[in-house]
């Protein structure tokens, strides 16, 4: 008797393993699909965080600035916008620990792509005028 009961746990508990392990593989697949057609459609939004998800334009709208132009933004009115929401923001201060970290990563996301913009246009520029490897003399 003691041996039915502990089969039957035993296969209605690797069903609900199987179940949940095949629903996991099909929200992960799907997950992945969906960031693949959106890398395809956006391809600046390939290059976001992974682990913060934030995109150009909401980065943009958190710190209510305007997206950078020609990978050039005034990074000074992003500090600035940054360091008010950032203040306001202190857990100390009655704020949200969570809004002050998507302010954070909403400055980070901007200067990223600032600074990919300027590599871009440093490595066309150095294209342009060819390598030119400098050269050291032994005496």
């Amino acid at each position: 008797m003691a041996h039915r009961i502990i089969t039957q746990v035993v296969i209605t508990g690797s069903r609900v393993l199987g179940t949940a392990f095949r629903e996991a593989y099909k929200q992960a697949s799907a997950s992945a699909s969906y960031a693949k057609a959106q890398a395809k459609n956006n391809p600046g939004a390939a290059n976001t965080f992974a682990s913060q998800g934030l995109t150009l334009e909401e980065a943009c709208k958190i710190l209510n600035v305007k997206p950078p132009q020609g990978g050039k933004a005034n990074l000074e009115d992003v500090t600035s916008r940054f360091k008010k929401l950032f203040d306001v923001n202190d857990p100390k201060k009655g704020g949200s620990f969570y809004l002050q970290s998507k302010v954070l990563r909403a400055r980070e996301r901007i200067e990223a792509e600032v600074r990919s913009a300027a590599e871009k246009v440093e490595r066309e520029a150095e294209l342009k005028e060819g390598w030119k490897p400098k050269v050291f003399k032994d005496r």
